[in-house]
């Protein structure tokens, strides 16, 4: 992918992606109580997947040779990155139903600080004092939202409890996906990574679709096309815009799904974040992005 090198360019469609994922996320969120969330996810793949062939044949130049994109000699790595990744967008849907929309936006943000740690055991690398210490911060901000919900008190109820779990579970398992990205990333293209996501995911979520299929009615199927192509435009918009400007400039910016989330919880469900809610949510964000600048540092210092 080439860097166009127009940061402008990358912020517009950073907060456009961010304000699209966000609308999804209400659409997920809405049809909870009528449409299982596995059932979601093969809409959300199946009409976000012609978008990602388009998008992919265009950025690798293949002019149409889709076999071409699709050749590995390490499937097991795609497989294994296409579970994760289903894993990962299973504990999102399913938290969607359970947590307010701010809530689960704050506690899915947490991948930094998982790929931090799940880094010691799997790449070998060492985790200094600043980057441990952003951490225990990150921790502290998952803390401050528990108990604000309630978590150590009698009135923490059943589905909230989930919720969070989920959603945290979601944090791991994209960070286990990160992972697995940058190990198939040292001998596979972009486009052939992507490709081999969107189909597996989908095809999984096919594979279960006969155990939770619920006949959606007319406006309930205008609301799960909606989500898969609501999704599938966003990722391209996330794909311009990473290719626009540097990742360190336009992380801070990929946040302002928090924002987006305050404002469609509050206008769509009337919710409205509590203190803890928005002090922890400020503890996650600040710690990833003391992550990635410690990352950046490090890697700065080697030839």
């Amino acid at each position: 992918m080439a860097l166009r090198h127009d940061p402008k360019r990358g912020v517009i469609y950073m907060l456009a992606a961010c304000a699209l994922f966000a609308g999804m996320s209400v659409l997920v969120k809405e049809l909870a109580e009528r449409v299982h969330f596995l059932e979601q996810m093969f809409f959300r793949g199946f009409f976000a997947l012609p978008v990602v062939v388009l998008v992919v044949m265009h950025r690798i130049g293949l002019r149409g040779n889709l076999v071409g994109a699709l050749r590995t000699k390490r499937f097991p790595g795609h497989m294994l990155r296409a579970l994760t990744g289903t894993a990962a967008q299973a504990c999102s849907f399913f938290a969607l139903g359970l947590l307010p929309l701010a809530e689960h936006t704050a506690l899915t943000n947490t991948t930094p600080l998982f790929v931090t740690l799940l880094s010691i055991p799997l790449l070998g690398e060492k985790v200094g004092i600043h980057r441990g210490a952003a951490v225990l911060v990150g921790f502290l901000g998952i803390m401050i939202i528990a108990l604000g919900q309630g978590a150590f008190t009698g009135d923490f109820g059943g589905a909230a409890r989930w919720g969070m779990v989920a959603a945290l579970a979601h944090g791991l398992f994209s960070a286990g996906t990160t992972m697995l990205v940058r190990t198939l990333s040292s001998t596979e293209n972009s486009g052939t990574i992507v490709l081999w996501q969107s189909l597996l995911m989908t095809f999984f979520t096919l594979f279960a679709l006969p155990f939770v299929w619920v006949t959606p009615g007319p406006l309930d199927l205008l609301m799960l096309i909606a989500i898969g192509l609501i999704g599938g435009a966003a990722q391209v918009l996330l794909t311009e815009a990473w290719a626009s400007a540097q990742v360190s400039f336009l992380a801070p910016y990929s946040y302002s799904s928090l924002l987006w989330a305050v404002l469609f919880g509050w206008v769509a469900f009337g919710d409205v974040p509590g203190l803890s809610t928005l002090a922890g949510a400020a503890a996650i964000v600040l710690a990833s992005l003391y992550i990635m600048h410690r990352e950046i540092m490090r890697r700065g210092k080697k030839p």
